[in-house]
């Protein structure tokens, strides 16, 4: 069956990372807020920070759209099935404009636009250019066709800047721009190794959100960007999974913390059709695990920079490696992989001791590791994959492992590079690959029956 949603949507794109994309979205995010208009937001590719910014705005789900996970009809139907009954979507790009898969276009920026029909609202900074940026700005409308590109917004630019430039971008491309940011430090997002900060570890963020808010109202034609997210066509997409979460499902207890936060709400949506019931919980602080635990999903994060305050906390490790030898069905990726080992070192280089489920170390490295999109290929039969049964994951991470195991063969996109990785021991999954559980029909299903006949055990 197919549906129609008309809701509008506008994608927030740059010719480069650094451009201010996330400022930028967030900033329309919250005076979209303001006037309103109920707005939600997506992420462009498979990041997990700036959707945890457009929630903090939103005070709900930010979700992300991603050609490599859901192909281009899973796309159109995740968007179109979260952007119902709201005024607005706004849709975050990623890096420049046309950078997607290796040196190709698949899963760019550009190319979400076109799959789910969305104008493109594109960001620039005008640095150290002045004619050239209309040629820059001409070049990324013409490189496609058609490009989606329907305004300009200059980013980190002055009063004076603007009003120079400005008909020069328009003369030259036919394209409005819609108004300019200034620069302003007091709003800045520090970053480190894996992207921005999180939200949580910056000072007054929704204070300064709605700085940024307030400075749009003043120096963007806001009427005409949500003028230009209206001009959207209606969106067909296939009908969605209806979504419930059963109330006598198994417990699967989540870690969600500062250590912990990299998650794909479509993993967890995933999980509770399964029937789970999902309950988070903060290996940082919480002394033990949720009461009526079944089996337990360890996410990615930081674990690195809260290395010490996972170690002191001696009683969930130990509860937590009790329960994995005993059986109980574990989900573990990237930072909670790290976690299951002996130890792990933090960035001054010293090992901590962790929970010790898994024979090797976590060190730290000088570089990402083995990063981008990844099939894995399973190679033997499991609990949750059997032997040559696929899924999509990522990988994108600095720390790594002296065992990194071998039960999946992980292989780039278009026959590159591939390698042998993930652990599986008993009814534990673990390794660095992020999963998209939805790419695979039946993982979800599996773990969580797993989970419920471990909760079983015992019972009459």
């Amino acid at each position: 069956m197919t549906v129609e949603n008309q809701t509008p949507r506008l994608l927030v794109a740059a010719p480069a990372s650094g451009s201010g994309k996330t400022t930028v979205t967030c900033g329309l995010l919250r005076a979209a807020q303001r006037r309103g208009l109920e707005p939600c937001a997506f992420k462009c590719g498979p990041d997990y920070i700036d959707p945890m910014f457009h929630s903090c705005v939103l005070g709900l789900p930010s979700r992300n759209l991603d050609w490599f996970f859901q192909g281009e009809a899973g796309v159109r139907r995740g968007l179109a099935s979260a952007a119902q009954g709201h005024g607005l979507a706004v849709l975050e790009g990623v890096m420049g404009f046309y950078d997607g898969s290796g040196s190709t276009d698949r899963g760019s920026s550009w190319h979400l636009a076109q799959m789910a029909q969305t104008p493109v609202l594109l960001v620039v900074r005008p640095q150290g250019a002045a004619l050239t940026l209309a040629a820059l700005v001409k070049g990324l409308q013409s490189f496609r066709t058609p490009s989606q590109i329907g305004g300009v917004l200059l980013n980190g630019c002055t009063q004076r800047l603007w009003r120079l430039l400005a008909p020069v971008i328009e003369g030259e491309t036919g394209l409005p721009v819609v108004g300019y940011l200034p620069t302003l430090p007091e709003c800045a997002i520090p970053s480190r190794h894996l992207g921005l900060f999180t939200p949580e570890e910056v000072e007054n963020l929704r204070d300064k959100l709605d700085r940024v808010a307030v400075q749009m109202e003043e120096t963007v034609d806001l009427d005409r960007v949500f003028a230009l997210a209206r001009s959207a066509p209606a969106l067909e997409a296939g009908q969605p999974e209806p979504l419930t979460e059963g109330e006598g499902g198994p417990v699967i207890a989540v870690a969600r913390d500062r250590a912990f936060c990299f998650y794909y709400e479509d993993n967890w949506d995933a999980l509770r059709r399964a029937g789970a019931r999902l309950v988070f919980f903060q290996p940082t602080q919480d002394p033990h695990l949720p009461q009526g635990t079944c089996g337990l999903y360890l996410g990615g994060g930081y674990p690195e920079l809260c290395a010490q305050a996972l170690s002191e906390n001696k009683s969930l490790r130990e509860e937590i490696r009790a329960a994995l030898l005993d059986g109980m069905p574990a989900l573990a990726e990237c930072g909670g992989f790290l976690y299951l080992q002996q130890t792990l070192e933090d960035q001054e280089g010293t090992p901590w001791p962790m929970a010790g489920v898994l024979p090797g170390r976590g060190y730290r490295t000088e570089r990402l590791q083995r990063f981008g999109y990844v099939t894995l290929t399973a190679q033997g039969d499991g609990p949750y994959l059997l032997q040559g049964e696929t899924i999509a994951a990522h990988e994108f991470h600095r720390w790594d492992c002296t065992h990194n195991g071998a039960a999946c063969r992980a292989q780039r996109p278009a026959g590159g590079e591939s390698w042998d990785c993930v652990v599986e021991q008993g009814n534990l999954l673990a390794g660095f690959p992020h999963l998209y559980l939805p790419s695979h029909p039946n993982f979800a299903a599996r773990f969580t029956a797993a989970c419920a006949r471990y909760g079983q055990r015992g019972t009459p």
